[in-house]
């Protein structure tokens, strides 16, 4: 054997080289284990404070979290905006601390568990789109047992949370769960999944009127309209990230039935939730702040249509996370115009 072989074959079988560990593929790390539109922010606080726990269980509470879209809030403050424009509404002034609590802590919970229900249904499509690949079903970090898990405990969490309010509240609480568990297979049979999210998410409109004032008088259904006009808007934009990848998976969207025609149709759909907020704002009195805050909602819309007008992915984005700022002004507008009669 030559003395080149020889040097090979030791290099070979050197225990410094046998337990050098090989490369396998890019590291699986906490970031990476994540989809590719968790909020950057959002996920820096989670690993901050999953940092307390044992290691044990550090990577499966965080699977559960970003299952339940804890490393994503923007979905929470959609919801949560319309919820304190009603429960503002609703009781004329600042809302009893009471429903206010419950009714914020019950948007993040029933948020919560409509991710998990969206994951459990989609758990076959996410895999073949780039931006869901990374959730915790489609990589195989959570199984789809452990999600139904997660969405009932949330569900009834939800649940003893309305059992504090009264028997009309309560009753509605039922469409609501029907609406947050029918929403997610609603994409491989209608266009118009949008409109099914913006009345779950809209559903909590009616709830807390009827928590602070025992009825749902026409303005709040008025505003529970108003609000799924508001949905189909910012879910397009969410579906138009996504648009090439469900044409080659087989799911619906409005930002597929809308086609090229997507644009003109969102900014219709604005003016008519704008015109709506309108009349919400009428048979509410309320006053100047409130038309102001109309007009930095129409500013914010028009800045949104510009920004997609190539309809790139990462401006679509852009606009839907935009929307939390308009449902802020629309809010603040509010309670302005409460406290100022």
């Amino acid at each position: 054997m030559a003395p080149s072989s020889r040097k090979r074959q030791r290099r070979t079988l050197s225990p410094a080289t046998a337990a050098r560990p090989r490369p396998a593929g890019p590291a699986k790390s906490p970031a990476a284990a994540q989809p590719a539109d968790s909020s950057t922010r959002a996920t820096r606080v989670l690993d901050w404070l999953l940092q307390r726990l044992p290691a044990p269980y550090r990577g499966k509470v965080r699977d559960y979290l970003v299952l339940t879209r804890m490393d994503r809030p923007i979905g929470a403050l959609l919801l949560l905006w319309p919820t304190w424009w009603a429960l503002w509404l609703a009781a004329g002034d600042f809302p009893p601390v009471k429903l206010l609590v419950i009714f914020t802590l019950g948007v993040f919970s029933m948020r919560a568990a409509g991710c998990a229900i969206n994951d459990y249904a989609d758990r076959k499509l996410d895999p073949q789109v780039a931006r869901t690949a990374g959730r915790p079903i489609a990589a195989g970090r959570v199984s789809p047992r452990e999600a139904l898990i997660v969405f009932a405990s949330l569900l009834v969490f939800s649940f003893v949370l309305v059992l504090f309010t009264n028997k009309l509240t309560i009753w509605l609480s039922f469409g609501g769960a029907a609406l947050a568990a029918i929403y997610p297979f609603t994409k491989r049979y209608t266009n118009l999944p949008q409109v099914v999210l913006g009345a779950a998410f809209g559903w909590s409109i009616p709830m807390a009127f009827a928590a602070v004032s025992h009825s749902v008088p026409p303005v709040g259904w008025l505003l529970f309209i108003a609000n799924i006009l508001w949905s189909v808007v910012y879910d397009t934009e969410y579906a138009m990230v996504d648009r090439d990848d469900d044409l080659k998976a087989g799911a619906k969207s409005t930002a597929i039935l809308f086609g090229d025609a997507d644009l003109p149709i969102i900014g219709i759909l604005m003016a008519t939730f704008l015109l709506a907020m309108l009349f919400v704002g009428q048979r509410s009195a309320l006053g100047w702040p409130y038309w102001l805050s109309l007009l930095v909602a129409a500013g914010l819309f028009g800045w949104q249509l510009w920004r997609m007008r190539a309809r790139a992915r990462d401006a679509c984005l852009w606009a839907f996370r935009n929307n939390n700022w308009l449902g802020m002004a629309l809010w603040i507008g509010i309670v302005l115009a409460l406290a100022m009669r």
